[in-house]
């Protein structure tokens, strides 16, 4: 008996759920690759600044702009559309 025009539409929507999923995961995966190297880098800016780790609060409450968190623009903030 031949497969209908709808078990052959199914089966290959049953195999595109199990790529997207597989990419879900491998998206979950990469992100979490790509914090843990943020984080690195962050470290490493940081302890190459010769700074205590008592010290390192005040400095970036400075680079902040105080208490309020104002002061440096965040990149791409203050920029108009054209």
């Amino acid at each position: 008996m031949a497969i209908s025009k709808s078990a052959k539409i199914w089966a290959e929507m049953e195999k595109v759920k199990a790529k997207i999923s597989e990419q879900q995961s491998r998206l979950k995966e990469l992100e979490q690759k790509h914090r843990e190297a943020e984080n690195e880098e962050i470290v490493d800016i940081v302890r190459g600044m010769s700074v205590t780790l008592d010290e390192l609060p005040a400095l970036l409450r400075q680079f902040r702009g105080g208490p309020s968190g104002h002061g440096v623009q965040k990149p791409g903030e203050g920029k108009e559309e054209t």
